[in-house]
């Protein structure tokens, strides 16, 4: 096992990870920013480190600072927890030749799971339904326009190497094909410098459901349940619960051996997650997979009792997962608390926070780097919280999340809570009907009511 793991992120990541090195007796180091120094993950660890100003590219994106802090403080390991560097396949590279052991998976997993093409063909490869489309990269328009008439219309186009709702455009009929499909690969070339796009059917009222993978050195993949994550607005993920409302003991058995099938395809090691799209009748299809922790993943703690950090640990250090089926106990909601402003299109909210009062009670959990008198930086993700709750039953975790977020007291900066507390009383949340789609063109937020 480590002796000394550094954590190469900020915030509520950086800290959940340091928790877990604690109870497991690692030493820690932390890496920050100016603007982070008085963060809580900074003041929670064994050692810390200032690597750069503000900006990200300058601070937590600078491999070269990182690795001179890992070496300073001996470290033998490196965490990178989510964004930032989590998924960068050259990152994990430079790690293994600087003798650092990059918790996660190896780069060439990273590689032909972060190339959305790539990863189709593989998941198409190995028994993993997929969206019907083209199979692969679309180079030439006669090429794109055989494939659209085979599929049918609504379909969409997608930038191999886009990301969060980038570099994709839905069309509904052919007379909009040719348009769309030379301005998709004109954005993919000037946001990822990669025109590469494929085609895939448009799946209408879609949900968004993921599996949570382990695998480990020695060959073993398991799955531990799924997560809904289909409230979303401008394709990013706003509520997360487990297990999902509509999932059948049937689906969650075919779909959790995809993402097992998935995993074993590439010798998956470390905490990953499968991605599916979902219609009406749940039939599934792999969307993409994500090679590193999720900012979801405490909905899958809950109801698992799996710390996923310590597992990632364990097997970074050679260590053989559990391959027990896990018994899944009750349901847990978390919510993202950001510091945006609901009452005017989520604008964003730094600034200092002025009274901060953290819920409590049975089943009640927040992950946060936040409090009070603690200064918001403008520079990166808003997210400051994560509100998870559990209990035996759907309904009583609505309860208890409702609760929680009334309990839940911050102030000095405008923040989601106040449209958290609306969705819980959403007849269509309470009901569980809702898809990918809801929170944007059904539900209606009144910052009055609050």
């Amino acid at each position: 096992m480590f002796n000394k793991i550094l954590i190469a992120n900020r915030g509520e990541i950086a800290l959940r990870v340091i928790r877990t090195c604690k109870e497991m007796g690692i030493k820690t180091v932390a890496v920050y920013s100016t603007a982070d120094q008085d963060s809580l993950h900074v003041k929670f660890a064994d050692e810390a480190v200032c690597i750069g100003p503000p900006a990200g590219k300058e601070s937590y994106l600078k491999i070269p600072s990182i690795l001179a802090a890992a070496e300073i403080t001996n470290a033998e390991a490196i965490h990178p927890g989510y964004g930032f560097l989590a998924e960068n396949a050259e990152f994990s590279r430079i790690c293994a030749e600087h003798n650092l052991k990059f918790i996660g998976p190896s780069p060439e997993m990273i590689s032909t799971m972060g190339d959305k093409a790539t990863a189709k063909a593989t998941m198409m490869n190995n028994n993993v339904p997929v969206v019907p489309g083209s199979g692969g990269v679309v180079d030439s328009l006669q090429e794109a326009k055989k494939i659209a008439d085979e599929i049918g219309y609504p379909l969409i186009i997608k930038a191999t190497a886009g990301g969060g709702g980038r570099g994709m455009r839905v069309v509904n009929e052919a007379s909009g094909f040719e348009k769309a499909f030379k301005t998709c690969r004109s954005e993919a070339e000037t946001a990822f410098n990669n025109p590469a796009v494929y085609i895939e059917k448009f799946i209408i009222d879609p949900r968004h459901i993921e599996i949570q993978i382990l695998g480990d050195q020695h060959g073993n993949v398991i799955h531990l349940g799924e997560r809904e994550c289909s409230l979303q607005r401008r394709h990013q993920k706003i509520l997360e619960e487990a297990p999902s409302p509509v999932m059948t003991p049937e689906v969650r058995e075919k779909m959790g051996q995809a993402a097992v099938n998935a995993g074993k395809a590439i010798n998956y090691e470390g905490a990953g997650t499968v991605e599916f799209i979902a219609d009406k009748d749940l039939n599934f299809y792999f969307m993409e997979m994500n090679t590193r922790i999720q900012v979801e993943h405490p909905v899958t703690e809950e109801i698992t009792w799996c710390d996923l950090v310590k597992e990632q640990i364990r097997v970074a250090a050679g260590e053989k997962i559990d391959d027990k089926p896990l018994k899944m106990r009750g349901h847990a909601i978390e919510c993202r608390i950001n510091a945006e402003d609901p009452a005017h299109n989520f604008r964003p909210s730094a600034g200092k926070i002025t009274a901060f009062n953290i819920p409590g009670g049975h089943s009640t959990r927040v992950d946060t780097h936040a409090y009070s008198g603690y200064v918001i930086p403008p520079h990166y993700d808003s997210m400051i919280a994560k509100l998870i709750v559990s209990a035996p039953t759907r309904e009583e975790a609505i309860n208890r999340m409702r609760r929680a977020l009334e309990e839940f007291i911050i102030e000095g900066i405008k923040t989601t809570i106040p449209y958290h507390l609306q969705l819980m009383d959403d007849p269509n949340f309470q009901s569980g009907n809702f898809n990918t789609q809801y929170l944007e063109k059904s539900f209606k937020f009144n910052p009055e009511t609050n």
